[in-house]
C-alpha cells in the first residue's frame, strides 16, 4: 500500500467520524424551534381539530410587573392616594419618591421603608395575603395629613 493511499484512507476515516457525530449528536436552537412549531391534527365531531403536542406546551412565566410609582411633594400624594389591584401569589412592586424625609408603611404585610429626596422606598413582594391594606405615611400621619399613600388590594387568584 502506498503512503498516498494510507493518507486517503485516513481522511476518509475522519470525514467518516465528523459526519457520524454531526448526524448522532442532538439538534440545537433550530430543532428545539421546529419541534415547538409542530401540531398534532386530530379528527372531531365538527371537523379537524389542530392541539398542541406535548412539546409546544411551555408553562408561561409571568415577566416581572413594572412597578407601580409613587410621588410624595409638600407631603400630598401626586394624583392622590393609589389604587393596586392584584391576585394572590402575583409579585407586588411599589416605588414610593418623596421630596422629604418620610416613613411608609404598607400594614398587613409589616413593611416599612423611609423615602427621601434620592432615596425612594422600594416595595418588592409576593402578595400572599388576601384583602386590602393601606400604604401610610407616618410622616402625614403625624402632621395631621391625610396619611393613605395607597391600597393595596389582594384578590384571590
Amino acid at each position: 500500500m502506498s503512503r498516498n493511499y494510507r493518507i486517503a484512507l485516513v481522511v476518509v476515516a475522519v470525514l467518516v467520524a465528523v459526519l457520524a457525530f454531526v448526524v448522532a449528536s442532538p439538534g440545537g436552537d433550530d430543532d428545539d424551534s421546529e419541534q415547538a412549531a409542530q401540531t398534532t391534527t386530530t379528527t372531531g365531531g365538527s371537523g379537524d381539530e389542530t392541539t398542541p403536542t406535548e412539546e409546544e406546551v411551555i408553562p408561561a412565566v409571568p415577566p416581572d410587573p413594572a412597578p407601580t410609582r409613587i410621588r410624595i411633594v409638600g407631603g400630598e400624594v401626586v394624583g392622590g392616594p393609589k389604587t393596586i389591584t392584584v391576585e394572590k401569589g402575583d409579585r407586588v412592586r411599589i416605588v414610593v419618591t418623596a421630596d422629604a424625609q418620610d416613613d411608609i408603611h404598607l400594614h398587613g404585610y409589616d413593611i416599612e421603608k423611609e423615602a427621601g429626596p434620592g432615596e425612594p422606598a422600594r416595595f418588592d413582594f409576593k402578595a400572599s395575603l388576601e384583602g386590602q391594606f393601606e400604604m401610610e405615611s407616618h410622616v402625614a400621619e403625624d402632621a395631621g395629613r391625610e396619611p393613605t399613600v395607597a391600597s393595596v388590594v389582594v384578590e384571590p387568584s
